[in-house]
């Protein structure tokens, strides 16, 4: 036996006897042991797993951010948006993908400018609210009102700021609850009282001289008046010159206006159900954006949210009991175009839920839904895989309409602060969103859409 220096078998030499001793061996000896039958697959646990791995998640979004940007329902950007839908689920090899024909309003902003003329002179950080009309210029003393009981004879040939009491303590959906409803309904009321323009603070916790947009309800009954936000350290200044008996006056102008109705359409794929395909779980987003910012959290995350869900539930090789439908809506911005023109198609059929994701790309954080309390106990057991707690609450406006139609209804509800502080400002860009909150809220969707999917009957 051959030895090193140090008395020690050479290691060749041991591997040369080892192969020896394996080749004298009955073939038998040398088969190995079969390996054991694998057990059954834990589907929930492969998506999750297969989510926190997703890197196309984010590719997508930034596509959807970037290269085609902030997508107003009916503009050329949303049109693009539709196109840019239907080939990543058809990419995605889903089942039925399809247009369906939706008619919506193009509302158009074009250039607008707010500036105080007096006392002094400054622009104001504005932005028009949805479906406003346009006004070539309209110059007027401001006054202020704190609420809608404050409106008075007082605001006759005047431009009234709406500058709501907030309590300091109020977190983002608190303030813009208070401030939504001046945005909404304030014009109206204040041109029943001869009001020849409205401003309205904008309302997040911090703000970097930003205003915000939405969409306003004109009162058919009265005139139509420009309105727009503007940013709250304006409407502050606005303010306290007010309380010091000092006349404020700004100039409006505004080109927005309609440019009257649009053909587009909801993008529609599935995950065919094998055992029960009649029977459908609808997992939805909106498409179209604000004309400001990217729309990265509302609502591009939810739209990622939705085709990703889809494309790993569909890569696992493996059918649902029921058909999981994704919808990406038009038009949830400024009147629900896609939630009502879905529903009317497709109320026929039988749904056994409908999920909406379109509070944002943070960290998921809860369940709203809403339904009888038999389908309340029937979710409430379904989704224990997803782990995120249930509460009472809306699903979406998207899903709303067929809500109404007996449908439970499921919204994802994530931990995102300052949502308030940039949405539908020209801050809801990319760089807001967390890639890997992106890809837990993707986790959750597929995870919420097999498991209803699949659940016994309700």
């Amino acid at each position: 036996m051959h030895t090193n220096r140090n008395g020690r078998i050479g290691v060749d030499h041991v591997a040369a006897l080892l192969l020896g001793a394996l080749l004298a061996l009955p073939a038998a000896a040398q088969t190995p042991p079969a390996a054991a039958a694998p057990g059954p697959r834990n589907l929930p646990a492969e998506l999750r797993a297969s989510a926190a791995a997703d890197r196309l998640a984010w590719e997508r979004l930034a596509y959807l951010c970037d290269r085609i940007g902030p997508r107003l329902a009916g503009s050329p950007a949303f049109q693009r948006a539709v196109a840019w839908g239907s080939a990543t689920m058809r990419e995605d090899g889903l089942d039925a993908v399809r247009l369906e024909p939706v008619t919506t309003e193009l509302w158009v902003r074009g250039r607008e400018r707010a500036v105080m003329t007096a006392p002094v002179v400054h622009d104001l950080p504005m932005l028009g609210i949805g479906e406003s009309v346009g006004t070539p210029g309209v110059e007027a003393p401001v006054v202020v009102v704190r609420s809608f009981a404050e409106l008075g004879p007082k605001v006759e040939g005047k431009i009234v700021l709406y500058d709501p009491v907030i309590p300091p303590e109020a977190g983002g959906g608190a303030r813009y609850g208070v401030y939504v409803r001046f945005r909404a309904d304030g014009a109206s009321k204040a041109a029943a009282l001869g009001a020849v323009a409205v401003l309205v603070r904008a309302a997040p916790v911090h703000s970097l001289a930003t205003a915000h947009t939405g969409m306003l309800r004109y009162d058919p009954a009265q005139r139509k008046i420009p309105a727009a936000i503007v940013a709250a350290e304006y409407a502050e200044w606005i303010t306290r010159l007010a309380r010091a008996g000092v006349e404020a006056r700004v100039r409006l102008e505004m080109e927005a206006h309609s440019a009257g109705n649009v053909e587009t359409a909801n993008v529609v794929g599935e995950v065919r159900g094998a055992a029960r395909p009649q029977e459908i779980v609808l997992i939805g987003a909106h498409l179209d954006s604000w004309d400001v910012g990217q729309g990265a959290h509302d609502d591009g995350a939810g739209v990622i949210h939705v085709i990703e869900a889809l494309r790993l539930i569909k890569a696992m090789g493996v059918a649902p009991a029921r058909t999981i439908r994704g919808v990406l809506f038009v038009n949830e911005e400024h009147g629900s175009d896609g939630g009502k023109a879905y529903e009317a198609a497709h109320k026929a059929e039988s749904h056994v839920a409908a999920y909406e994701s379109d509070s944002g790309g943070g960290a998921p954080l809860e369940l709203a839904a809403s339904g009888t309390p038999a389908q309340l106990a029937w979710l409430l057991a379904a989704v224990k895989p997803v782990g995120l707690p249930l509460r009472f609450g809306s699903g979406g406006t998207d899903i709303e309409p067929i809500a109404r139609d007996g449908v439970l209804a499921v919204g994802l509800r994530v931990d995102l602060p300052n949502y308030f502080d940039i949405h539908h400002t020209q801050a809801d860009t990319l760089d807001k969103v967390d890639p890997q909150a992106l890809r837990d809220g993707v986790a959750a969707t597929a995870v919420l859409a097999w498991q209803l999917a699949n659940a016994p009957e309700p």
